[in-house]
């Protein structure tokens, strides 16, 4: 079986739903089809649920209108408009009952509503033009525990939803939302439709992961900041994991788990060229490939650089400083250390003054603001020579804050000054790649 994920663009307005079910009849595989909310619809659902009634009927009858206008585009037969649009009077006449609670509300079950009609629409539609489907609700089966997919559950679920549904040619169910330990309507959040579909294709093992976008693939550096770059053909799960925790929107880093636990390789495509190869995701040796593949640039990255003589000759100071960040829910993504200083870097400023007060108790304290790591992936074996020269010479005119290596063969991170980025992306794309 192969899964297939779009997203909202996909689905943005009625051709483009048809597009996507022109895609996934275009062989006689079978597929689970993994879809978001429609573009905006999301947003919509959040802004109604913190809306006082008043204004939020109003939003309501806006959105109404909407996917009214949607059906009347999507579909041909009269009996297939009276089915989507009796169904979506059901959705909102439970949104507006909804409304009427007091505040605070709960932002997961407004949403929720998103995918589950996009996903009802689109089984219409597909039925509508004859093609063998069904259902699976994803409230059905897709489960989290403490915030993580519950795999034997969720696998043991699905099965069992596939089993009732009987032998079809096309699954059809919502990403993003799911349930968690208490039963109660919940979602994803990181990574949303892309984490269900990774998740879905690690349970039942498929053949192929594929992740519609509106892009060819992975391409070897930003091509919105960089006028030449090209499509990557192959990332092992570790170099994808790596380009999408360090900027390239490509996936969610979480989203590459579940499928490198199970192997099943991830394939991203785009719907508006579908017949592009796009980059696949598996695990290649990487003996297979050395060298750099692509380059990726995080922004709105802060520097804390803290020293202190105690440091010195002492073990347990490390721990000192990540009690910190952990009492205060702060992830660290880069870190170098000296005798007397450890630099580190951070991308959420939520707790800032507190970690920079918490740690001025036991050393000296100094932060940079509008930072950007560039992080450099490829195949970085450990007995290769001139690597870390090949990546930092471009570089020989740019001021280096800080330089990591070594934790990882598949990442090289260099942290800047963001006023440098364009100029470092732009010279490492020369370099590396040629092109520029």
């Amino acid at each position: 079986m192969l899964v297939y994920k779009f997203g909202g663009t996909s689905l943005g307005n009625a051709e483009r739903m048809k597009s996507v079910a022109n895609l996934i009849t275009r062989d006689k595989e079978q597929k689970i089809v993994v879809l978001s909310a429609v573009s905006g619809t999301t947003d919509t659902l959040i802004k109604l649920s913190r809306a006082n009634e008043q204004d939020g009927l109003e939003i309501l009858f806006q959105l109404e209108a909407q996917y009214k206008k949607y059906v009347d585009e999507l579909l041909s037969t009269q009996e297939s408009k009276n089915a989507a649009n009796h169904f979506l009077a059901v959705k909102f006449a439970e949104l507006s009952d909804l409304l009427s609670t007091s505040m605070p509300r709960d932002e997961r079950v407004f949403v929720s509503f998103g995918e589950i009609m996009s996903t009802s629409l689109f089984l219409i539609y597909v039925t509508e033009s004859g093609i063998s489907s069904a259902l699976l609700p994803a409230l059905d089966f897709m489960r989290i525990e403490e915030g993580e997919p519950d795999m034997p559950r969720i696998k043991n679920l699905l099965k069992g939803v596939i089993d009732k549904a009987s032998p079809k040619d096309i699954y059809i169910t919502q990403g993003y939302i799911c349930r968690n330990e208490y039963g109660e309507i919940d979602n994803l959040r990181r990574g949303g439709s892309d984490y269900s579909a990774t998740i879905i294709g690690a349970a039942l093992e498929a053949k192929e992961i594929q992740i519609w976008t509106d892009i060819d693939g992975v391409h070897n550096n930003d091509p919105r900041i960089v006028k030449k770059t090209t499509r990557i053909d192959e990332l092992s799960y570790a170099e994808a994991a790596e380009l999408a925790y360090f900027g390239a929107k490509i996936l969610h880093p979480l989203c590459v788990r579940p499928a490198r636990q199970a192997q099943v390789p991830i394939r991203l495509l785009n719907t508006l060229n579908p017949e592009a190869e796009g980059t696949l995701i598996h695990s290649e040796d990487i003996s297979d490939s050395g060298g750099p593949k692509a380059v990726a640039a995080k922004d709105g990255i802060i520097a804390i650089n803290i020293r202190s003589s105690h440091m010195l000759m002492a073990y347990g100071f490390l721990r000192k400083i990540f009690e910190v960040f952990e009492s205060n829910k702060t992830p660290v993504d880069m870190i170098t250390t000296s005798e007397v200083a450890v630099s580190l870097t951070i991308d959420d400023p939520t707790h800032l003054d507190k970690i920079v007060s918490d740690l001025q108790h036991f050393s000296t304290v100094h932060v940079d603001r509008d930072q950007t790591i560039i992080c450099v992936v490829g195949a970085f074996r450990k007995d290769e020579n001139g690597i870390a020269v090949q990546v930092l010479n471009p570089l020989k005119h740019i001021p280096i804050r800080m330089i990591s290596s070594g934790g990882s063969e598949s990442n090289i991170s260099i942290l800047i000054d963001s006023h440098f980025k364009q100029q470092a992306l732009e010279a490492l794309n020369k370099d590396l790649f040629n092109q520029g």
